[in-house]
This record gives C-alpha cells, sequence and structure tokens, in this order.
C-alpha cells in the first residue's frame, strides 16, 4: 500500500508564498501521474497541477504562472511551489499519484489559508 503524506501547509497573507511537499512511501518513478488537487469549502475538489513520469505540466487556469510542480526522485518527493496567494486559494490542498496499473492514491489534505 502506498502512502502520500504532505507537509507545508499553512497560514499566509495574500501576496505570500509556500511550499507543499508530498512524500510518498515508495520511489516516484513508479507513477505515471503526480497531482495535487485542492477543495475549498462548498466547492468540489479541483486539479491544481500534475506533472508525468516523463516531467510534462500542466496547471488549472487560476495557478498558472503562480504555481510550479516539481519532483525530486531521489527523495521521493513532489513539491508544489505556491507564489502571489491569493484568498481564494485558501482550500484543502491534496496530492494525488497514479501508479503504472492506474491505481490511485490520495494524501491526507493539509490546509492552506491565505488572509486578505
Amino acid at each position: 500500500q502506498v502512502q502520500l503524506v504532505e507537509s507545508g501547509g499553512g497560514l499566509v497573507q495574500a501576496g505570500g508564498s509556500l511550499r507543499l511537499s508530498c512524500a510518498a512511501s515508495r520511489s516516484i518513478f513508479s507513477f505515471n501521474v503526480m497531482g495535487w488537487y485542492r477543495q475549498a469549502p462548498g466547492k468540489q475538489r479541483e486539479l491544481v497541477a500534475h506533472i508525468t513520469s516523463g516531467g510534462n505540466t500542466d496547471y488549472g487556469d487560476s495557478v498558472k504562472g503562480r504555481f510550479t510542480i516539481s519532483g525530486d526522485n531521489a527523495k521521493n518527493t513532489v513539491y508544489l511551489q505556491m507564489n502571489s496567494l491569493k484568498p481564494e486559494d485558501t482550500a484543502v490542498y491534496y496530492c494525488s499519484f497514479a501508479d503504472l496499473y492506474y491505481n490511485v492514491y490520495w494524501g491526507q489534505g493539509t490546509q492552506v489559508t491565505v488572509s486578505s
């Protein structure tokens, strides 16, 4: 069973930055796609960013140019660097990895709160 552990959430003022980490219990080489999602109160969960095993990235329209997803194979960790944060970025952020057999794993979530 794969475990994903997120960290790095917290409270930040608008315009500030945070870096989220998602550490996997096995090599990230074994995953096809690794991504970050978020869910704000009363809203559906939405894709924030994802990165493929080949290094291709994609971002939700609302975060393009502000957020960057990256991976560190040596640490089995995927990061989400979030800059120029806005109050509307407030949500619980989840990492989610899909492996070669289309199994999907989720982390427990980390709260990000951006104050105005």
